[in-house]
């Protein structure tokens, strides 16, 4: 155990990329110690991709790549400009706001980092915001984007963990709420203390229209509701109430109506059976190719080749990451480590909430050094074990991991975030990393609420029926 857990980080220490530093320590456990045929890496690598659930890995990639060259992303900022940017610290606001809503169609922070994270870091520039408040903001607010569904950390956490994604799924939107009030506050402190003014005028009209758009989505489900009522079945009156609203939209050409019902759609169709989170994510790129297509006609073949490429090159990554992380995790359960691990946990406390503490520390410090995906997997079957024996919720559980993987992923040596924004606002990592650090602050208070009151994470998901 000792000599696989000394070559990884040793590896990752002198810079081996994480994937790879599993792969070799992996190799030369077996070689070493002799535990298992050396097919046994062909073998577990396979077993770690062959599963239904992971393929909403591509398919979320694929439509929040969409939607990025379909335009939905400039339309998206339109719209938070038009709700908030007149309040002090407009477009730090807007920025927010822009990550909530893009978050219901990325599922990750990545994608809303380098999506509408560019848009927003050039607007405040422009506006005259020092760059390191852009910086740390968009940092901040893209830890949404898998908080909030579809989430691909929940679907990797959900088919390790053996837990209902959908309950993941909905047991991510009060936290995420949480999580937004806390930075809108943050960014409201910031404002007073640094004059930050408001950056687009207070018009009523505007602000009527935003919330217009936001009222006719509302509209959406309880049209339905009112049909079923009347008598008519569930899918004719979802077919009466979306036919009724592409007419809307195409008539009144809102700014972000179509974007606002992609999480309604993927949501509403879970709830309603219509599709697993699996097939949700289908839908979700169903949905950003008739956006493209059809309604905004957007999206041209170079435009449309671009965007596969790039889910091509980064689900090849991703998935590469599971295949070498779930070696290394078998690996380190036949060599007992989980067990070894357990013990050592018990023995210092048998308390859920110290537990918890200790949880959250280890996770911080894991999130800096391992890509969020080969975290989940490296960590699960050690920790969920510990985690069922003391009573905690699996889905409550979920949330910290997840949220505590976000935080790290604005942290060097290896937060992706990180470095992705560095890139976009040609700042250096140093630069970067201090811009974010006040931004921690919201988070941090986010992740003590989601630790200690499980309710936020449970209530929803409890009262649909998906768990117990």
């Amino acid at each position: 155990m000792l000599v696989l857990i000394g070559a990884f980080l040793v590896l990752m220490v002198v810079g081996v990329p994480v994937a790879i530093s599993m792969f070799v320590a992996s190799g030369l456990y077996l070689l070493i110690y002799g535990v298992a045929p050396d097919i046994i890496i062909a073998q577990r690598m396979m077993a770690g991709v062959e599963s239904f659930p992971l393929l909403a890995v591509p398919f979320f990639i694929l439509a929040g790549n969409l939607m990025n060259v379909a335009g939905v992303t400039g339309r998206i900022y339109a719209f938070a400009v038009a709700l908030v940017g007149w309040m002090k610290g407009g477009l730090a606001q807007v920025n927010i706001i822009g990550s909530v809503i893009f978050s219901g169609m990325s599922g990750t922070a990545l994608a809303d980092a380098a999506g509408i994270g560019t848009i927003e870091i050039k607007a405040m520039k422009d506006h005259g915001y020092p760059v390191e408040a852009a910086v740390g903001v968009t940092a901040a607010s893209a830890t949404l984007g898998p908080i909030f569904p579809p989430s691909l950390p929940f679907v990797i956490y959900g088919m390790m963990a053996n837990v209902s994604i959908g309950a993941l799924f909905m047991a991510g939107i009060i936290p995420g709420v949480v999580m937004t009030v806390l930075m809108m506050i943050t960014v409201a402190i910031f404002a007073y203390r640094k004059g930050w003014g408001s950056d687009t005028p207070f018009e009523m009209r505007r602000l009527l229209s935003a919330s217009l758009e936001i009222l006719v989505v509302a509209l959406f489900p309880i049209s339905v509701y009112v049909l079923v009522h009347l008598g008519l079945s569930l899918n004719l009156s979802v077919l009466i109430a979306l036919a009724a609203l592409v007419a809307l939209d195409w008539k009144f050409d809102f700014s972000a109506v179509m974007a606002l019902m992609t999480p309604v759609i993927l949501i509403g169709g879970m709830t309603m059976g219509w599709f697993t989170p699996t097939e949700a994510a289908v839908a979700a790129v169903i949905w950003s190719l008739f956006l493209g297509l059809v309604r905004y006609r957007t999206m041209t073949f170079r435009t449309l080749a671009k965007a596969s490429f790039d889910t091509i090159e980064t689900t090849a990554s991703v998935l590469f990451i599971v295949t070498a992380a779930s070696v290394f995790a078998w690996l380190l359960t036949v060599s007992q480590a989980a067990q070894a691990m357990s013990d050592l946990i018990l023995s210092i406390t048998d308390n859920p909430w110290v537990f918890l503490i200790l949880v959250n520390i280890l996770l911080l410090i894991v999130g800096c050094f391992l890509d969020t995906i080969a975290a989940i997997t490296i960590v699960v079957p050690i920790l969920l074990p510990i985690a069922l024996r003391l009573g905690i919720d699996p889905v409550h559980f979920g949330l910290i991991l997840t949220l505590n993987l976000m935080i790290g992923l604005l942290h060097p040596p290896l937060g992706m975030v990180l470095f992705v924004l560095s890139r976009v606002a040609k700042l250096s990592v140093e630069r970067t990393t201090m811009a974010i650090l006040p931004w921690l602050v919201p988070l941090f208070l986010a992740l003590l609420v989601i630790t200690f009151f499980p309710i936020v994470t449970l209530w929803l998901p409890t009262q649909m029926g998906l768990i117990q």
